[in-house]
């Protein structure tokens, strides 16, 4: 009965472990850097983070960074109190997608 139980378990959590950005990468895809990823990813890669202080300056020097920055920006864009809206999101990934 603990078998199955253990069983169950991986095949509820396998299909979650293969479809995360880590778990591409380690299959040799670099995931897709998009506005959906959160902002500490974006910020890691320096392309990424050109692209994203371009759009939105000084995002990386606010004094909340800390807090937020393990959100995406899509997720954040409805708190920005207007910084950034649909249409810079967009635009960042469009540019993410060019790099």
């Amino acid at each position: 009965m603990k078998m199955f139980y253990a069983a169950a378990a991986l095949a509820i959590t396998a299909p979650i472990v293969a479809i995360t950005p880590a778990a591409a990468q380690h299959e040799g895809h670099e995931a897709a850097l998009t506005t959906e990823l959160p902002i500490e990813t974006l910020m890691a890669n320096d392309a990424a983070k050109a692209v994203v202080l371009a759009h939105i300056p000084g995002m990386d020097q606010h004094p909340a960074y800390d807090q937020f920055k393990a959100i995406s920006l899509r997720a954040l864009a409805p708190y920005s109190q207007g910084t950034f809206d649909e249409s810079t999101l967009d635009r960042i990934d469009a540019d993410l997608a060019a790099l």
